[in-house]
């Protein structure tokens, strides 16, 4: 037949991988045949899937073609209007069309699953089932949409369901932690079901730490503990100026004011006057305590700027407005800030552009001042610690410069000084745009520095304000095209935050927060590219791997081959290495096998985790003997922790 593509990656050889056998023979694939391959092109590949024209051992059918009928599709006298649907795998979730369609109800075969159906009627929309032959069909009772996503959120699910076959994972994913969402859940049920979703590290909300309490330290320790020992690192995250809920209640005295005179508790957060040197101080004192009280890996220093998104046209919101920012940005402005608004504090006075507009540079200028202080106050506490600004785009929305003072333009210069990488939080008024967005969002960014590397991206997993469709949150093929679109423009993708991840997407996750692409398979080998480092999936299963020549140590239990960033082929061997380097959270740049050792080439930062599948008899340290790293064993393998920078480290078995 024609182009047929039944495998994945690795022609089934002596010395390479067979695909996955489905039941009724089939193999599972890379590869899904669709009518118009480019218009389902973006949709597959936020997984890694290719769509193609030619026979394949999974097809897509759409509606009632002729197609469709010949392989098993009837079409039905009666018709339904299709505007809420329920999923099969999700039936908790609410899924809506923006525009209702007047569909035939569809007879199927009765080996048909239904992924989704009509809420009211209970009638199919999306199905799939085995021919006689071994083939898969997926049918869809309409096209997904414009955006790919706009009718089927789970499209990509089933279609994993029904044989395909992402061929890449990443373990490099942020998310944020926030404990009071996970009081009663087991730390190592959480790091274990953080490393199957591609986490490589967490950003703990540190605030809820900043006074000591037993029970929740106690907690929080063995949460770390357990995520080490699965190879993820841990960020305090720090959302100043809030401190804590006790801080704020304990000192009046420290509270930030508003343009109306009063306390400025906006949101959940308490702001306190950072501006004042005696707050500042005590400040200092207690987050020390609290960054040395904990075995963190690094730490956020997140949003730390000044309220409000409608800037002055909100002056209950506006700060800072704390008289030590007043008396100071006075004498540099020669008039006091709240002169701009009037006596009530209710709304801003139409004053010359130019006061405005110095403010506004005062303002950014006092919070680019504050962040300097604090990451190198933080970098003077903990010499080894990685570091992280959270800080809200203003290149792609510029207005943020002028509604909090965010301005990354003149943070960015000091990212070498300073040593941080810069996270970059996706404005709520972009949440319902698509994920094209990213790439665009990069363009701006890059020109402000030569490392692209500092540059990260933050999406916000949330239910967003905007009437969105088909879901309020970002689930599915939507999730799913942000994570490869992030991953692609950005050298890390953080999520907001892990508990609103929904189960059904974390599985697939990893599959789609990737940079990669097959570019071709040949003599029993498969050539990827990948703009970050990858593991390709399966490429392991007859018990090793070559890359580029060399035997390879860094697999997975289930047979993923971790591989640098670039270009490079891949073949499975039958050669066991003399053990494995399950994962390593690190920038990989090379590796080998020689004799019984295993040797990666890595950068790190913040310290970097191994996972090894056995306890080493030595490992050295760029050629030196380490006898001083923490090591860890796990129910299913060893965790060491290497130090941050760039090493080669050896691992003797």
């Amino acid at each position: 037949m024609r182009g047929f593509r039944p495998i994945v990656l690795l022609a089934c050889a002596a010395s390479t991988v067979c695909a996955a056998t489905l039941p009724g023979g089939a193999e599972a694939s890379r590869f899904v045949q669709v009518d118009d391959p480019e218009r389902w092109r973006a949709t597959l590949e936020a997984l890694g899937l290719e769509a193609t024209g030619d026979e394949a051992a999974l097809r897509i059918y759409v509606g009632h073609s002729e197609a469709a009928r010949a392989v098993g599709v009837e079409r039905g006298t009666a018709t339904m209007r299709v505007a809420a649907l329920a999923e099969e795998l999700n039936s908790d979730l609410d899924v809506f069309w923006e525009e209702p369609l007047e569909l035939p109800v569809a007879r199927l075969p009765p080996t048909a699953r239904i992924f989704t159906r009509e809420k009211h009627s209970g009638a199919p929309l999306v199905a799939g089932w085995r021919r006689g032959d071994g083939r898969s069909v997926l049918w869809l009772a309409a096209d997904p949409g414009a955006s790919g996503y706009l009718r089927f959120p789970y499209l990509l699910h089933a279609l994993v369901e029904m044989g395909a076959r992402p061929p890449f994972e990443s373990d490099r994913l942020w998310v944020f932690f926030d404990d009071s969402y996970r009081l009663r859940a087991d730390p190592d049920y959480l790091a274990r079901a953080w490393r199957r979703a591609g986490v490589a590290a967490i950003h703990v909300s540190a605030w809820h730490f900043y006074e000591r309490d037993g029970q929740r330290d106690e907690f929080l320790r063995r949460v770390i503990e357990a995520a080490h020992g699965q190879g993820i690192a841990a960020y305090a995250w720090l959302e100043l100026p809030h401190v804590s809920d006790a801080f704020w209640e304990q000192n009046p005295q420290c509270r930030e004011r508003t343009a109306t005179g009063e306390d400025a508790r906006l949101d959940w957060r308490k702001l306190v006057n950072l501006v004042d040197e005696a707050c500042a101080a005590m400040v200092e004192e207690g987050t020390a305590e609290l960054l040395t009280r904990f075995e963190w890996d690094g730490v956020n220093l997140a949003e730390l700027y000044f309220e409000s998104l409608l800037g002055p046209e909100d002056p209950a919101r506006f700060t800072p407005m704390n008289s030590a920012y007043r008396e100071q940005a006075g004498e540099r402005l020669g008039f006091d800030p709240l002169e701009l608004f009037d006596r009530e504090g209710t709304r801003y006075w139409n004053v010359a552009k130019e006061d405005w507009e110095r403010l506004v540079d005062d303002r950014a200028g006092t919070a680019l001042e504050l962040q300097k202080r604090w990451l190198r106050f933080i970098r003077a506490t903990l010499p080894e610690a990685g570091l992280v600004v959270t800080q809200i785009d203003d290149r792609f929305d510029p207005g943020m410069r002028y509604l909090l003072g965010a301005d990354t333009a003149a943070l960015l210069p000091f990212a070498d000084e300073l040593d941080f990488t810069l996270l970059i939080e996706d404005p709520a008024p972009l949440w319902s745009l698509g994920p094209e967005r990213y790439p665009e969002i990069a363009k701006r960014y890059e020109p402000l520095t030569d490392e692209p590397r500092r540059l990260a991206i933050d999406i916000n997993i949330v239910e967003r304000y905007q009437q969105t469709y088909p879901t309020r949150k970002q689930v599915g093929v939507e999730l799913f095209r942000l994570a490869h679109l992030a991953a692609s423009a950005f050298e890390r993708t953080a999520l907001y935050f892990e508990h609103s991840i929904e189960k059904t997407d974390r599985g697939l996750l990893p599959m789609a927060a990737q940079a990669a692409r097959v570019v071709e398979e040949e003599d029993g080998a498969v050539v990827v590219e990948s703009r970050r480092p990858v593991g390709l999936r399966k490429a392991g299963r007859l018990g090793g791997v070559r890359v580029d020549g060399v035997a390879w140590p860094l697999i997975s239990g289930d047979g993923t081959a971790w591989l640098p960033a670039g270009r490079h082929r891949v073949e499975a061997t039958s050669e066991r290495p003399p053990g494995r380097v399950l994962r390593l959270n690190a920038d990989l740049r090379s590796a080998r096998v020689e004799g019984d050792a295993a040797t990666v080439w890595y950068r790190a930062d913040p310290p970097a985790y191994v996972l090894l599948d056995r306890r080493p008899r030595a490992v050295r340290i760029d050629g030196r003997a380490r006898e001083d790293l923490r090591m860890k064993q796990t129910r299913e393998h060893w965790s060491v922790r290497l130090p941050r920078g760039e090493h080669e480290a050896q691992f003797e078995f």
